[in-house]
This record gives C-alpha cells, structure tokens and sequence, in this order.
C-alpha cells in the first residue's frame, strides 16, 4: 500500500475534473484564436471558465488572467505592482516561496527596488505594527505576504494586511497558491490587488493556473507575442488546462466545509499520536495550533536519528511519501529558507505531512507507526538497533 502524505507538493487529480478535461483533449480541440467552429468551442470553453473562477472570487471575468502556474503569477504580480506603479520599497517576509522571495531579489540586485522583510516571532507570526510603521514612514510600497505557508502553514491576516495598505495606498500581492481552494476569497471585501491560484494544488491538472488583478491594476506582461488574455498574456491557451482548473475550483468550494473537517480531523489525530508516541517531538511554526495554520499541512521536527539515511527515504522505503519542507527543494539538498528563517534547533530533523480529502485515519496510524520505530527507547534509535534494516 502506497500512501501519499505530500499534498502540499501536488494533489492527485479528481476523477470528475479529468471527466470534465476529456472532450477538450478529442473533439473540441481547436485553437481559441480560430475563428472556424473548432476554434469558436475552445474561445467559449474558456469564456465559460473565466466566469466560474471569477464567480467564485465575487470579481468581474476581466480581472483573471490565465497562466501557466503559481510561479508564473507570482512573478507577474510583482514585476506589474512594481513596475507599473513606479515603486522603489518592497515589503514582504522570509517565509514566502521561493517564486515571491527570488523575483524580488532579483529586481533588488538590478538596482530596481529595496527590499525590507517584516519582523516575526519565533513561530513566524509577522508583525504588523512593523507592517504599518514601515508604510507610514516611507514611500508607496510594494507589499507580498503569503496567505498559508506550504512548508509549515502558518496563517497569516491578510484581510488586517489588506486593510494596512489599503490606508496607506500600498499595493498588496498575496500569494494564495497553498490556500486557495481551502477558503472563500471575496476580492470585492479583501481589497488584495493580486492574488494566485495553481490547480494542481487543489486536485487540477499540473501547468495550469490564474492570476486575479484588481481593475485598478495594470499588467506587466512577461510573454509577448498575440493577443491572448486580453493581450496581456501571450501564447496558445492551454484549454484543456484551464477547463480542469475552473472544475477544481468549482468542486473545492462545492465540498469546502466537508473537507474542511475532514482534514482537521487527521490533523489533530496526527498531532495526538505522535505525541504519545515520540517523546521529544515538536511542530515548527505554528503547524500545530489548528486556529492558526492549514488543516492539510503538519510540519514535524523530531530528533535527527543521524544514521546516513533521512527521514524521508525511510518513510519512503516503507510505502510512504512526504517531504521535509517545499517540494521544490527536495531534490537539491538545499536547507530550508523557511526553517532557517525560524532558528530550528540544530540536530534535528523535519516532516512535512500534508493531506487531502482522499487520505484516512489508517493511513495516518500507519504512518505514525512507521515513523515511531526509529525513536524505539529514548535516545536511542532503531536503525542503530538493526530493528529496521
């Protein structure tokens, strides 16, 4: 039995959106730019998906604009808030992703911006009073803060950080790719000039996301090309993509509650057992403060066993996958910037477990079963007993 704990990397595609996709793939495959009837049913195909999505966010069709994923409209939203408005301060945190943290940096090394990262506590939480001291004190700003944290969760108040830089005619990116789906965003009360959706976060297909853009707000294109998306994004629609993307979207907010509570559940029956089971266990952030993070994200630190092989591929030898923080690093061997960011104990090692609506308590057991084993007696692993290998 394989079990998938990693949902905050990617979630496993609904059967009823790829139902929803299929006809795009065989019959209705024509390009949205044509004007023959194959490319008329692909241009109303995406029409239709526009208005579900922006439905959904209570905004107007014209305010989403399709792109390739999360990064791509991260990436947008900063270069068009800064560019386009003229702004010289960036204001965000160290806990954002690396598609936030790296397009600003970028633009810092090219002399375009300065950036200041908020202050924080030792579980993450951002100070606001710091927020709106740097906005009364300095030019208009440029200001991105994640809504939930893909590595260890943490909710952060972006309704009382809209409301900051609404007073001080700041421009607010939120990054909500870990979240949405997860909640009802109402873009005409948040008052957030830009937020972020990937589909394949929320049971969509991979490759595929949007970015919502206040009226207010002009785009900074990153492709040029045709007249696509309102000439604001160029290149051939992925519509395939963007049918399956307003369909997980639509069943997100269709099942909210119910998986809202289901998640919940396994959280806190995750949290419990590992307590009673590992005696020196901890939860970075505020992973275990379910009032304050992600139903789908648990981040664990637990002594680092320190026998040659990592958490993650015992787990994994043992029919269980998850990550240690983001997905996007696993494979270069890089730390964390968001546990570094925490001043996480040295020695010790994290676990990151993420669920979704398709995961149950059994596997949850199992998993706290498996992982238990290599804390057997205190201070003593069970690879260095042999019991495992």
């Amino acid at each position: 039995m394989r079990i998938y704990l990693d949902n905050a990397a990617t979630t496993p595609l609904n059967r009823e959106v790829f139902l929803a996709m299929e006809p795009y793939f065989f019959e209705n495959f024509g390009n949205p730019s044509s004007a023959h009837h194959h490319g008329r049913g692909a241009k109303v195909a995406i029409a239709q998906a526009r208005g579900i999505i922006a439905d959904l966010l209570n905004a107007s069709p014209d305010n989403i604009v399709f792109t390739s994923g999360g990064s791509e409209a991260d990436n947008t939203a900063i270069l068009s808030g800064i560019r386009s408005n003229g702004i010289k301060l960036a204001i965000t945190s160290a806990f954002e992703h690396h598609a936030v943290l790296h397009t600003l940096q970028a633009l810092e090394k090219n002399g375009e911006i300065r950036i200041v990262y908020l202050q924080h506590d030792a579980q993450g939480n951002l100070s606001l009073p710091h927020l709106e001291k740097l906005l009364s004190t300095n030019e208009r700003a440029f200001v991105s803060v994640m809504h939930g944290n893909n590595e260890i969760g943490n909710l952060n108040d972006i309704e009382a950080i809209a409301q900051v830089c609404k007073r001080y005619q700041a421009v607010f990116h939120s990054d909500t790719v870990q979240s949405m789906g997860q909640y009802r965003y109402d873009t005409r009360r948040l008052n957030a000039d830009f937020l972020v959706g990937s589909a394949h976060k929320f049971h969509g297909p991979k490759g595929i996301g949007f970015l919502y853009r206040n009226a207010g707000q002009a785009l900074y294109p990153l492709i040029y090309g045709g007249a696509q998306e309102q000439k604001q994004r160029a290149g051939t629609e992925n519509v395939t993509g963007i049918v399956g993307l307003a369909k997980a979207l639509e069943i997100s907010y269709r099942n909210q509650e119910v998986t809202r509570q289901h998640l919940l559940r396994l959280k806190e029956r995750l949290i419990f057992k590992l307590r009673d089971r590992i005696a020196d266990v901890d939860f970075n952030g505020n992973s275990a403060n379910t009032g304050q993070s992600l139903n789908s994200v648990l981040s664990v630190s637990v002594p680092d066993p320190n026998t040659g092989i990592s958490l993650i591929s015992y787990l994994d030898q043992h029919q269980i996958s998850v990550s240690g923080g983001s997905a996007c690093n696993s494979h270069s061997g890089a730390a964390s910037h968001v546990l570094s960011a925490l001043d996480t104990p040295f020695g010790r090692a994290t676990v990151r477990f993420s669920f979704s609506r398709y995961n149950t308590a059994e596997e949850i057991d199992y998993a706290v079963e498996k992982l238990a084993k290599c804390y057997a007696k205190p201070g003593v692993s069970a690879y260095a007993e042999g019991l495992l290998l």
